[in-house]
């Protein structure tokens, strides 16, 4: 669910909430315990509308080099494609006016972001509500239903992973991220390889250490290896561990290019940031020396966490 906490994010909580999902993730969800009260809902025709799309993109992909143009091209396709039957249907205007022009337009529009030329004009962003017309929707290919379809068959598709019914088979799941699974349990053959539904092996962790989405690292027996998205700089295994003492922070020193708009130029500035455990898809578990050991789900009534 999407749940708005000082920001959208989604989460996977137990309790109780409203929402809007696709029927397949209803139905899937079921075999795992949810229960649900359906209100209301939409009907859509069921077609195979991007078989051809897909494979012929994912064959240009699997035998194309890594680094080749074409495999990057095809793998950006395939991933854009859902997120852009996604897109927000009212598209932002951006328009120079004078400095005159300017509160006139911010008491008409509802305005974005303004940027100061310092030369008597800026350039202003911002969403005309009044003049929405119907065709402009249609114009950006857009389609919400789609979008959510793709999104909730892939989750489907994780969940075989992420639960297992079978009570012989225990798989304790520490880490997941969109497509990939960190496990105990070794997969099946078949479940493993370059096709499309498989699942790629990426690293055996003898020892791994998991601080937040794709804050992650681990030890195999030939390498050690580290992913922190947003850091430019590396950080090595034996940095992350401090980091799961409760409250412990790595604050690394960095460049980040601004573009200065009203001078014309790019400006190159030191930034810090900041690495720590978050709490953002679930609660934290810490043991009595205050080291983080595990997580659980939310709890929610109607929106509100309740065991945070």
């Amino acid at each position: 669910m999407d749940l708005s906490i000082n920001s959208i994010r989604t989460i996977s909580p137990l309790g109780r909430w409203t929402g809007v999902y696709f029927s397949e993730e209803i139905k899937n969800a079921l075999d795992y315990g949810y229960s649900f009260k359906v209100l209301r809902g939409y009907i859509f025709e069921k077609d195979y509308i991007f078989t051809q799309y897909v494979d012929f993109l994912y064959n240009l992909k699997v035998n194309s080099q890594p680094n080749s143009p074409d495999y990057k091209i095809a793998k950006l396709l395939l991933n854009s494609l859902y997120g852009r039957f996604g897109m927000h249907p009212e598209k932002e205007i951006h328009k120079i006016v004078t400095n005159k022009q300017s509160a006139a337009w911010i008491e008409k529009y509802e305005v974005t972001n303004v940027i100061d030329f310092k030369n008597g004009k800026e350039l202003i962003s911002f969403f005309d509500r009044n003049n929405i017309r119907e065709k402009s929707n249609t114009s950006l290919n857009i389609s919400i239903p789609i979008s959510t379809a793709v999104t909730s068959w892939a989750r489907i598709f994780m969940s075989q992973f992420k639960n297992s019914i079978n009570p012989d088979i225990l798989i304790n799941l520490y880490y997941t991220d969109t497509d990939s699974i960190d496990i105990d349990t070794p997969l099946e053959d078949e479940l493993i390889g370059r096709g499309l539904g498989q699942m790629k092996l990426e690293h055996i962790f003898k020892e791994a250490i998991f601080i937040a989405p794709k804050v992650y690292g681990g030890l195999t027996e030939t390498y050690e290896y580290v992913k922190v998205k947003g850091s430019k700089n590396k950080i090595s295994f034996s940095e992350l561990k401090p980091l799961l003492k409760k409250d412990s922070k790595l604050i690394i020193s960095q460049q980040k290019w601004y573009k200065n708009m009203a001078e014309g130029n790019i400006q190159i500035k030191d930034e810090l940031y900041t690495l720590m455990i978050t709490d953002n898809k679930r609660h934290l578990i810490f043991d009595e020396n205050n080291k983080f050991v595990n997580s659980k789900p939310y709890i929610i009534n109607h929106d509100k966490i309740i065991n945070k």
